[in-house]
């Protein structure tokens, strides 16, 4: 792996190794489309909103309650709830638009105890004693997330209070977990990338060294055996043993992103390749056509091998946030486009689908199939995580709102990267980038459309490579890229590139086939047999009821697969088929071949919408895997 110099760039992730080297925020700006439209409800709205719900369900006044001496008698939320405070305050200093919270920050500081131990849940008179519940009570998880808090604030605008106070907290891990300390791990990985980004920061081994010890330690069998098993917390095999990412999926794809972090910074080629391993199993048969991940509702889990029911579809949205993080890495240690493809993926279809427009209702979990119209949720109270049938504003368990907010904010930071080489494009957005002496815009509506012009407004005096990603989901199509003097040409997914002496005023275009297509699943998927999908670009697209004429639900939905879905007005697409109405029975089997009274039909064009978009217009009903008419 080749060097890089991004250690204090304006980043989440900056390793110091790797083919690819990213670009920080102060090097990309998301200027229009898509995805600056929900940056922009991002700033002027989920900020704000995720700080006034801490305020009034007391998660923040916990931090008041521990300096006061009242934590054993007023504390508020979960045993985690600190963590999301971090993601909050992380999101702040990534949104350079937003001023942060000075007040929030010295609370949280001068909670700290003398040793560097930070956490409202427990260590105090009333409470269980420090790291008495490694399997579950997220101590080592939530200095995670104030690392990385303190890496992004020291990034984004310099070392502050609460930088500072993460680098206590950090010391006094590697303190107390270090060689002859406490020699387990926490249920709940993050503390590995975030003490990876801390080494990167700061150049002090021992955070590095640390973050090596827990991955090391994973697997051996430190924590207890409880009800879900230590699969459920990685603890059964070690990293470099595994063959597929199981059990709690945001916690498996936090720690797979440690390990990559690691094995990134110490040369470990094989705990790499043990990863990429994991990965590609994971996603030949363990992943939605979203990019969602996790199927089990009850321990928000991986299920076996292409148990992939739509309707049960868990889909957590941390869990597309931690696999966007996964593949990012893996894709700067690599240069392997399909990391990007995966990411996109699930940027579109998970990470986006999560806030309702307006930036202030969320999903937790994400299903493919809502059989029945959902309730409106109440706009003053907590939903149970994962219950509410449509977004809302705040959850009992709230860490999906703050981990798509910290996402959204950093979100130019996964554009585009470079090597020794030139200047690499992995997601498409109107964007500037300026980095060395290559300054271009880039100008698209993607994915409505998928031509994207790069037009060069700053070059280096010697030839230098433009590449740019062409998406797997092409494939079977042409996609073409036209070179400054108008040559065009077929490329093939993977990368497309041109080399040369780039003047100011070159244009490039990479023209995309964006056009609705039928998608067929692995028949080892029992659920989806005999059923299909739409995807237009990187977008998943589902029936909703709203669309149906009259009373009418998806249940009565049947396409007909045998004639190409087609554009509909705006962003939506229009399929041939029928509603049926099947007839009544006192018995819903029969023999095969046994004569059945057709179901009524009404021929229908069947509107079609982006699967991110659902649940914006009110209860409703909604599949991604529509029937097949026979």
């Amino acid at each position: 792996m080749k060097e890089n110099t991004t250690g204090s760039a304006v980043l989440p992730a900056a390793p110091s190794r790797g083919r690819l080297r990213p670009l920080g925020l102060d090097e990309v700006r998301i200027t229009g489309g898509f995805w600056a439209r929900r940056r922009h409800v991002n700033a002027t709205a989920t900020l704000d909103h995720c700080r006034d719900w801490m305020e009034r369900v007391g998660w923040t006044g916990n931090f008041t309650a521990a300096v006061e001496g009242r934590l054993h008698r007023d504390r508020r939320g979960r045993e985690f709830a600190d963590s999301d405070v971090y993601k909050l305050l992380e999101a702040m200093s990534w949104e350079t638009a937003h001023q942060g919270d000075p007040a929030l920050e010295t609370a949280i500081a001068a909670a700290q105890e003398p040793d560097g131990y930070l956490n409202t849940a427990f260590g105090r008179p009333g409470q269980q004693p420090r790291y008495s519940d490694l399997e579950w009570g997220h101590e080592l998880y939530c200095y995670g997330h104030l690392i990385q808090a303190g890496v992004a604030q020291t990034r984004a605008r310099g070392e502050g209070e609460l930088a500072k106070t993460a680098r206590r907290a950090a010391d006094h891990v590697c303190a107390t977990f270090g060689r002859g300390g406490i020699e387990r791990v926490c249920g709940h990985p993050v503390i590995e990338t975030a003490l990876v980004e801390l080494a990167r920061l700061t150049g002090e081994q021992r955070y590095l060294d640390q973050a090596a010890l827990f991955v090391g330690r994973r697997g051996h069998g430190t924590l207890a055996d409880g009800e879900f098993g230590r699969a459920y917390y990685q603890d059964d095999l070690p990293v470099r043993q595994a063959d597929v990412l199981r059990g709690h999926a945001v916690r498996a794809l936090y720690l797979a992103a440690g390990a990559v972090d690691v094995a990134v910074e110490t040369g470990d080629d094989d705990l790499l390749a043990a990863v990429v391993r994991q990965w590609e199993a994971t996603v030949a048969r363990r992943t939605y056509l979203t990019g969602g991940m996790g199927s089990h509702h009850r321990d928000e889990s991986f299920g076996d091998d292409f148990v992939l029911p739509p309707d049960r579809a868990y889909s957590e949205t941390c869990a597309g946030v931690a696999s966007v993080q996964l593949s990012w890495r893996l894709l700067l240690a690599t240069g392997e486009p399909r990391f990007a493809d995966l990411a996109e993926r699930t940027l579109y279809n998970v990470v986006a689908t999560c806030p309702a427009e307006d930036g202030r209702a969320f999903f937790y979990a994400n299903t493919l199939h809502r059989r029945r119209r959902g309730t409106v949720p109440a706009p003053d109270a907590e939903s149970p995580r994962a219950e509410s049938s449509l977004r809302a504003p705040w959850f009992a368990v709230s860490c999906c709102p703050t981990n798509v907010s910290r996402t959204l904010a950093a979100l130019p930071a996964y554009l585009a990267t470079t090597d020794d080489h030139g200047l690499q494009l992995h997601q498409y957005a109107d964007a500037e980038i300026s980095t060395g002496g290559i300054g271009l815009r880039i100008r698209t509506d993607y994915p409505s459309d998928g031509g994207v012009t790069v037009r060069i407004d700053r070059a280096p005096d010697h030839p230098w490579t433009l590449s740019l990603r062409v998406p797997d989901w092409a494939r079977g199509d042409t996609a073409r890229l036209v070179a400054p003097d108008g040559t065009s040409r077929g490329v093939a997914p993977g990368t497309a590139r041109v080399t040369r002496l780039f003047r100011p005023g070159d244009e490039i275009r990479l023209e995309l086939p964006v056009r609705p297509r039928w998608i067929v699943g692995d028949p080892r998927v029992d659920a989806i047999r005999g059923t299909v999908a739409v995807q237009r670009g990187p977008r998943v697209y589902c029936a909703e009821s709203v669309d149906l004429a009259g009373d009418q639900d998806v249940e009565s939905i049947r396409v007909d697969a045998s004639a190409p879905p087609e554009d509909g007005e705006g962003d939506t697409v229009v399929a041939g088929g029928e509603t049926t109405t099947p007839a009544d029975r006192t018995w819903p089997y029969a023999p095969l071949g046994a004569p059945a009274e057709p179901p009524a039909a009404a021929r229908t064009g069947i509107v079609l919408v982006p699967y991110h978009s659902w649940a914006n217009r009110g209860p409703s009903t909604m599949r991604v895997w529509l029937p097949s008419a026979p």
